[in-house]
């Protein structure tokens, strides 16, 4: 039997029960959906992360106080048996080859007050690469001039957030504010930069870091950022950063952590995200293959004399087989076609109705549905068909028989009996 005529036949037998075999392709339908609809979510959420974490760039290198196995180190304020950070290691790393600027950071929170206004916010010590290494723009003004350490000068540039909150929509050039009672002076608004997990950057402001150790009373940097060229050799930037803290400090009492690990880390996690919520949407696919196997045995069941005459007629059990598996992968085909397309529109509905999220369905989840679609189809039409080629050609012949009969079963036994009588006399 060529593959037209097998197609042919399997379309015939599912229009002629539609309502059963549309709430098959329902339970297939709805099952890709969700598998597409939860990938796009998931790939979705996948990107919005790393596109926060990449808004400072890529090529970043930092730099933190103690050695430890994984990123980080320990938390700022808390005292620590490692050598500190310094305003003079980070000028020794601007002389590393590759490196295109060099931050050193010192945080806290403090209290910002001008103009009878008070805001308790985020204050940063850094230093004037800082714009450079963290993709940040200045609106208004400057930012933080190049200054020797020792002799920085009480300079601070606001975030547009903080600028509006102590000055509203006045000009905050050149104005004073006080920092935990330290008066400095603004030379410049920033960008917006919008949130980053929940943290305002733009409700911050940027001082010296030199004025930042001396606010918050601290020994050292609570870190050390720095950018490197594009296309330079991440491995090698990062052993001469190595090496040239472990010369100034002795030993290697500190932990360099490169801005494309943590993509990688955080890559493989939401990556396990999307593959998890696949599987939950695999669900829906489980009980739709279960619909598939439930039409397919009442299909042998009523089929049986369509079988048999085949059968009776020289028809290889090899092709009944294939019809009936041919009948559900073209059943789950369908379904799974349908899916996609509900689940595509359902994903680019939530993308109208959630700017905010850019979800995007993965093509190889989408082909992977279909597919799977198809696999199901032949793997739950496999036992109906198998029961199918088993059958009894001369039983199944004689339902044939009876089924053109239109004679009541009681009727042809009672015929058969009389006749009988009337040849005995």
């Amino acid at each position: 039997m060529i593959l037209r005529d097998a197609v042919f036949l399997a379309l015939r037998a599912i229009t002629a029960h539609r309502l059963r075999s549309f709430l098959t392709l329902a339970g297939i339908a709805v099952g890709i959906a969700a598998v597409i609809l939860l990938t796009s979510i998931g790939e979705g959420i996948h990107r919005y992360v790393l596109a926060e974490f990449s808004q400072f760039g890529t090529n970043v290198i930092g730099i933190a106080p103690g050695k430890v196995k994984v990123g980080g180190g320990p938390p700022s304020g808390l005292p620590t048996a490692v050598r500190p950070l310094t305003i003079d290691d980070a000028l020794a790393l601007e002389r590393v080859p590759e490196v295109t600027g060099v931050v050193p950071t010192a945080w806290g929170n403090a209290e910002v007050a001008a103009g009878g206004r008070t805001r308790r916010t985020t204050v940063y010590g850094v230093g004037p690469a800082a714009t450079t290494v963290f993709n940040m723009n200045v609106r208004i003004g400057q930012f933080l001039p190049p200054e020797e350490a020792a002799q920085a000068r009480a300079l601070v540039v606001l975030g547009p957030t903080l600028k509006r909150e102590l000055f509203g929509t006045g000009n905050a050039l050149g104005a004073k504010v006080r920092i935990a009672g330290l008066q400095f002076r603004v030379v410049g608004v920033m960008e917006p930069k919008g949130q980053f997990i929940g943290i305002d950057l733009d409700d911050t402001a940027f001082i010296p870091a030199a004025r930042a150790l001396e606010l918050f009373n601290r020994d050292g940097l609570t870190e050390i950022n720095l950018s490197y060229r594009e296309g330079a050799d991440v491995d090698a930037v990062v052993a001469a950063v190595t090496g040239v803290l472990t010369a100034r400090h002795g030993r290697e009492d500190f932990t360099v952590t490169t801005q494309q690990e943590m993509l990688s880390t955080l890559s493989n996690i939401l990556d396990i995200l999307t593959m998890a919520v696949a599987a939950l949407g695999s669900i829906s696919l489980a009980v739709g293959s279960v619909g598939i196997v439930t039409i397919m045995t009442i299909a042998v069941a009523e089929r049986t004399g369509e079988v048999g005459l085949m059968m009776a007629l020289g028809g290889e059990r090899r092709t009944i087989l294939g019809l009936f598996l041919g009948e559900a992968v073209v059943l789950a085909l369908l379904g799974g076609l349908l899916g996609l397309a509900l689940g595509l529109g359902l994903a680019q509905a939530l993308r109208l109705a959630v700017p905010a999220l850019p979800v995007r369905t993965p093509v190889d989840y989408a082909v992977l549905a279909v597919a799977a679609s198809g696999l199901i189809g032949l793997a739950a039409g496999v036992l109906p068909a198998l029961r199918a080629t088993r059958l009894d050609p001369v039983e199944g012949g004689g339902a044939a028989g009876e089924a053109a009969d239109p004679r009541p079963r009681a009727q042809k036994h009672a015929g058969g009996k009389g006749g009988e009588k009337k040849t005995k006399k």
